[in-house]
């Protein structure tokens, strides 16, 4: 039975951002870091401990925060029970009020939702689907600057879900889009949770079928066709982007 004296990992959210101290989340019951253990919610367990999700209003002492960028290369199991303290303190923000009848919520504990006090409606974390994929064309990747990555950083293509799209028309839609480009041989890799606030980004590989790279500067800055010996500053290590990229480029280099 957890209580105020059980050792456990507390993740304290601000916003995208986690408390740490050092570079490892904070361990230790709630009496020794004197946090408020009756504010606190069980997320899972991880290396032997419980983990423990609290919101920073809830604090009294003043933490340094780092930001969920920063911790990409933290072991998997960690950094997805980061993220998903992150994305229920998006929750717990979103739905402060009732969208259904603008009642005041409150924690339901038992479902770990934002429950209305008035119409008891359950307000879950929303998870909006996303799609990313590498495109291959012979011994070159598809890798683009983003409007919102400035500084030279190029990546592979991303975007939303629309109502009515499967994943794989998402990715079709999406690449050609923001490149022209047409694509063929869509396939499933994996999938990241990705907190910012609260995607989920499903990733794929796919291969060039035709057209030539008209760029939406709406979204992008520039896009081009690069191969292993001239390519430019990459997603960072960590990312599902980054695996993509070196996937694609492995198999190049084994082609």
């Amino acid at each position: 039975m957890l209580n105020q004296h059980t050792n456990a990992y507390w993740c304290v959210v601000n916003d995208s951002a986690i408390w740490l101290e050092g570079s490892n989340l904070p361990c230790g019951s709630a009496i020794e870091l004197n946090l408020p253990f009756e504010q606190a919610v069980c997320i899972g367990d991880y290396d032997g401990f419980p983990v423990m999700w609290l919101n920073d209003e809830h604090l009294e002492q003043t933490v340094e925060y780092t930001s969920l960028r920063e911790l990409l290369q933290v072991k998997e199991p960690l950094f997805l029970m980061i993220s998903k303290a992150i994305q229920y303190g998006f929750m717990a923000r979103e739905f402060r009020f009732c969208p259904q009848c603008g009642g005041r919520t409150q924690l339901n504990l038992n479902q770990i939702a934002m429950q209305c006090n008035e119409c008891r409606k359950l307000h879950y974390p929303r998870i909006f689907p996303s799609i990313i994929v590498a495109v291959r064309r012979g011994d070159t990747i598809l890798l683009a600057q983003h409007q919102r990555h400035k500084g030279g950083l190029f990546t592979v293509l991303a975007g939303f879900v629309e109502v009515g799209e499967t994943l794989e028309m998402a990715v079709e839609r999406e690449v050609y889009e923001e490149t022209g480009i047409k694509i063929k041989n869509i396939r499933y890799i994996a999938s990241q949770p990705w907190a910012f606030p609260s995607s989920l980004m499903m990733g794929y590989m796919a291969d060039y079928d035709s057209g030539e790279i008209k760029v939406d500067k709406t979204e992008l800055i520039k896009a081009d066709w690069f191969n292993l010996d001239n390519l430019p500053e990459l997603a960072p290590k960590g990312t599902i982007a980054r695996s993509l990229i070196d996937s694609t480029l492995s198999d190049i280099k084994e082609a």
